[in-house]
């Protein structure tokens, strides 16, 4: 069942990919990634991973802002990394691969940051990611949670929009599943309207 959930969300995106970032990344997606800037601690010369990463863009503002920064972006959908490798300017210090968020081909403690920026919404298994996240942190490390809020603090927020539709948490879930995975979190932070950045530490 799961797995073809994967599929489906793999080939919804592919389909998406073209015109993904006529709207979304130019508009709602840059004043996102600015913002979140602000919130982000960096240790020397650092490796971060973009889960979820899409088309690229927050992996490129990354390798701006950051000259020695490396990374790695991971994405479902082929067709949004094609997207992402055409247009890397990086390509010495960034990389993109293919692969699902609940079962990363990355090892234990690999990361010094995980930046996750409107995709958890997306997520089938919510607290397997934040597993996930947690493995291939390193020890004081940071995963960054950007995503739109839920308004009910006992209840998931559920739109049918894509397969098996979206869902959005409020902190007190988000913190649920930090805690569950052995992370804790630090602060909610709001980025733009209801979209909050959480921020975690392992």
């Amino acid at each position: 069942m799961t797995s073809n959930i994967f599929n489906q969300k793999q080939n919804f995106f592919d389909r998406w990919a073209p015109n993904y970032d006529i709207i979304f990344t130019t508009i709602i997606y840059q004043s996102l990634h600015k913002r979140l800037l602000d919130y982000v601690e960096l240790p020397e010369n650092p490796y971060i991973l973009d889960l979820g990463c899409g088309t690229g863009r927050l992996l490129h503002r990354f390798a701006n802002e950051f000259p020695t920064l490396k990374g790695i972006g991971l994405d479902l959908s082929a067709e949004m990394l094609r997207q992402a490798r055409l247009r890397n300017q990086h390509r010495e210090r960034v990389i993109y691969k293919q692969g699902n968020a609940e079962s990363m081909p990355f090892a234990e403690g690999q990361f010094d940051g995980v930046f996750n920026t409107i995709s958890f919404l997306h997520y089938p298994n919510p607290q397997e990611v934040f597993m996930e996240v947690s493995r291939v942190l390193r020890v004081g490390g940071r995963f960054h949670l950007v995503d739109y809020k839920g308004r009910d603090e006992n209840e998931i927020n559920f739109i049918p929009f894509s397969p098996n539709g979206i869902r959005f948490y409020s902190p007190a879930r988000r913190e649920e599943f930090g805690r569950v995975a052995g992370l804790r979190c630090v602060g909610h932070y709001y980025l733009l309207g209801w979209v909050m950045l959480s921020v975690f530490v392992k």
